[in-house]
Parts: structure tokens; C-alpha cells; sequence
């Protein structure tokens, strides 16, 4: 079993950076993939970004590509979500998700563990 915990959202204004963290704790030893996912009010739950747990590879939303950096801290257990030039339609809850699958990439179905969610909100 793998716990995640997100902290960091915020209210920030356009333009603003802000930094999501997601700390893992449990079996930790299991997860290959970790991702950030995000859902604004009356839409679905989109990817955001993910990141290979031993090989550091990265994958982004074309959405976020070039803004948003994803990172982790194997010693620390922990992820990261570094969002520079944040944009009202950034405004959502970010969630944080864990898999033991590799290649997990962009689809949830894949992640077993979920985080209860942060609120990031840009304001214009």
C-alpha cells in the first residue's frame, strides 16, 4: 500500500509561479510511476505531467509544456510540480497519483493511489 499527500496550492495571480509537492509514504519501494493530474469545475480530470521514478524521465501536457516542471526526490520520497507563468485556466484541483505500472504515463486508470487534491487558483 502507497499513501500520497499533496501540499503547496494556493491563490496566485496570472503570471506567478507556484510549487506543488507530493509526498509518498507505505511501500514506496513499488511505485515506477508517479504523475500530477488536475480538474477544474465541470470538467474531467486531465493529465498534467509525469515522471519514471528511476529513470527521471518526464512527460508533459502539451498544455503545460515549457511552463510546468515535474520533479522527485528519491531520498525524500517526493514529487514535485514547479508551475511558472501560471494562467487562470491553470485554476484547478491538482491531484497527485501513484503506480507500481511503468508507462503509465497520461492515463488514470493506471495510477492505484490518489491523493485527496490541492486547490491552485490564478486569478487574472
Amino acid at each position: 500500500q502507497v499513501r500520497v499527500a499533496e501540499s503547496g496550492g494556493g491563490l496566485v495571480q496570472a503570471g506567478d509561479s507556484l510549487r506543488l509537492s507530493c509526498a509518498q509514504t507505505g511501500r514506496t519501494f513499488t511505485t515506477n510511476t508517479m504523475a500530477w493530474f488536475r480538474q477544474a469545475p465541470g470538467k474531467e480530470r486531465e493529465f498534467v505531467a509525469a515522471i519514471d521514478w528511476s529513470s527521471s524521465n518526464t512527460y508533459y501536457a502539451d498544455s503545460v509544456k515549457g511552463r510546468f516542471a515535474i520533479s522527485r526526490d528519491n531520498a525524500e520520497n517526493t514529487m514535485y510540480l514547479q508551475m511558472n507563468s501560471l494562467k487562470p485556466e491553470d485554476t484547478a484541483v491538482y491531484y497527485c497519483a501513484a503506480s507500481t505500472l511503468k508507462y503509465a504515463y497520461a492515463r488514470p486508470e493506471r495510477y492505484g493511489y490518489w491523493g485527496q487534491g490541492t486547490q491552485v487558483t490564478v486569478s487574472s
